[in-house]
């Protein structure tokens, strides 16, 4: 079996189309697994994959990197305190938030931390979707190390957190506010009616081809003014290509005044 024979096996097994991420670093990364598991060809692994669970619990979440940490990128948040946040409230009481990638839920939970300095608890509602089932049970357990809070403020720690030992827990209030689901990117229908959108960090690792798709999706599950926010390697070039503008940088505003028809294409 080669490895496009091997990316249909995976396609049929796991609904994740590999044909979609970058080849040479994805193939890089499956060939240590496989190396790893000690199996010798593609076929063995394909099946292997099909009678052990754990090992394909494991392949999945070997797969969707996670590398996630609390108020990642400081100088962006502020801006999203400051400023963006203020701007989609100038006419809503509650806004519709989307963490499309949350990994771990260090990227959800710190946005209900930042937008309760502007908002009750109460009124924060967040949807944090991720492909990776095992990131996600360590979302909903909200047990943290201190190296994933090294960048969150000292009083935000004191605040949101419990100590437990050497590690941190998420308090209850905070995880109320957020709603965990899987999710696929490149496959599943995306939500509508959302004010802002983040995903951060995580395109970097799709072709171009995939990357246009989302970007599209993104602008299209956006209300009138929603705003994208992306990680610090992933600007958009030529934003109005998507129908997006940008306000900030980092921060992209659904661009309705110049609507592009490519978007529907």
């Amino acid at each position: 079996m080669d490895y496009e024979s091997f990316k249909e096996e995976i396609l049929k097994i796991t609904k994740i189309n590999l044909s979609l991420y970058k080849e040479k670093q994805m193939k890089r990364r499956i060939d240590a697994l496989i190396k790893k598991n000690n199996f010798d060809t593609y076929s063995d692994y394909v099946y292997a994959l099909k009678l052990n669970k754990e090992l394909l619990k494991e392949f999945v979440t070997y797969l969707t990197i996670n590398v996630s940490e609390f108020y990642r990128n400081p100088d962006q948040w502020e801006v999203l305190e400051k400023e963006i946040f203020p701007l989609l409230l100038i006419k809503k009481k509650k806004i519709s938030i989307w963490s499309s990638a949350c990994s771990t839920g260090d990227e959800p939970y710190t946005l209900v931390m930042v937008l309760n300095k502007l908002l009750p608890l109460s009124s924060i509602k967040i949807l944090a979707t991720d492909i990776d089932l095992e990131a996600l049970e360590k979302a909903q357990m909200g047990v943290y190390s201190s190296k994933s809070l090294e960048n969150l403020p000292k009083d935000m720690k004191s605040k949101y957190f419990t100590v437990i030992g050497d590690s941190y827990r998420i308090k209850d209030e905070v995880k109320n506010c957020v709603e965990f689901k899987q999710f696929n990117l490149l496959r599943d229908t995306y939500p509508k009616g959302i004010d802002l959108i983040v995903c951060r960090n995580v395109l970097i690792y799709f072709t171009d081809e995939a990357k246009n798709d989302i970007y599209k999706k993104f602008n299209m599950s956006l209300n009138s003014q929603g705003i994208l926010f992306v990680g610090s390697t992933e600007q958009l070039i030529m934003a109005n290509k998507y129908n997006f503008k940008s306000i900030k940088t980092f921060f992209y505003e659904k661009d309705e005044d110049n609507f592009n028809f490519n978007i529907l294409n």
